[in-house]
């Protein structure tokens, strides 16, 4: 789904490959405005062209040095979008293999129980004195921007965001966006693919918190720009990256932990 109109399967796939024709895309919007919608898709992150007749993902010709990477974590009250809220959001930003910018932000919150307290080590009164909800996602809207939103299970934090952004009277979040478990499993052979056995596992940043949104943006970040050196010469834009990120065979995982070898030797 794209904002309040619906774009079949097929069509989404034709928008990341060979073109979604004028005539499909009219019949699915019902005869509605073509060039408003895109417009209001735009305003939402999402940025559609036309070309030789066809309409295009704008990632469709993005080459990775010239794409924006929005690298975000959040950290949430509860897992559930209708009852929790996030607490804390950070992000980073990525153009050319270097960070650009950043953006971090406690939330006030009323209610954080002390099991969420002992994960993040965010109580209600770290966010007392912190913006509101809709302040936060105003402004993170505008950090964001047409960036290609990127996270750590992108499940759980791009939808996290989005709902969010609609709770609080904003519109949901269409960026494209593409998730560093799927790009690690297929460029990085690791026994365990979670954030922080990565970062133990690699050393991509030493000065981790994790569980801390910005920390771990940063170290998300960090584990984003070394997959990208494991991939082929082939994944040329943002589309063959994100198609890369989901199709590309996994790398076989190790029989054993070497972490836990590591330890065990140390003991020794």
């Amino acid at each position: 789904m794209l904002g309040n109109f619906v774009l079949d399967k097929k069509s989404l796939s034709k928008l990341s490959t060979c073109g979604l024709s004028q005539e499909s895309m009219k019949a699915q919007l019902k005869n509605e405005d073509i060039d408003f919608t895109l417009e209001l898709w735009r305003a939402q992150g999402l940025d559609i062209l036309k070309y030789n007749s066809l309409y295009f993902y704008a990632t469709k010709f993005l080459t990775l040095e010239d794409t924006i990477f929005c690298i975000v974590d959040v950290e949430t009250n509860g897992s559930k979008t209708d009852k929790h809220q996030i607490i804390e959001i950070g992000a980073v930003k990525i153009l050319n293999g270097e960070i650009i910018d950043s953006f971090e932000s406690l939330v006030y919150c009323e209610e954080i129980n002390t099991h969420i307290t002992q994960i993040t080590g965010i109580s209600v009164e770290d966010t007392k004195d912190a913006p509101p909800l809709k302040y936060v996602m105003q402004e993170f809207k505008l950090f964001l921007g047409e960036s290609v939103f990127v996270a750590h299970d992108i499940k759980f934090d791009f939808k996290f965001v989005s709902s969010m952004m609609e709770k609080t009277g904003l519109s949901p979040l269409l960026n494209r966006h593409l998730c560093t478990i799927n790009l690690s499993e297929r460029t990085i052979e690791s026994y365990r693919y979670g954030l922080s056995y990565l970062n133990e596992l690699l050393g991509l940043y030493k000065e981790a918190t994790h569980h801390r949104a910005l920390s771990d943006a940063m170290t998300t970040a960090k584990l984003f720009l070394k997959s990208l050196t494991f991939i082929g010469t082939d994944v040329k834009t943002v589309e063959d990256l994100i198609s890369f990120s989901k199709n590309e065979r996994r790398l076989k995982r190790p029989k054993f932990d070497p972490l836990l070898a590591c330890a065990e030797e140390n003991k020794e």
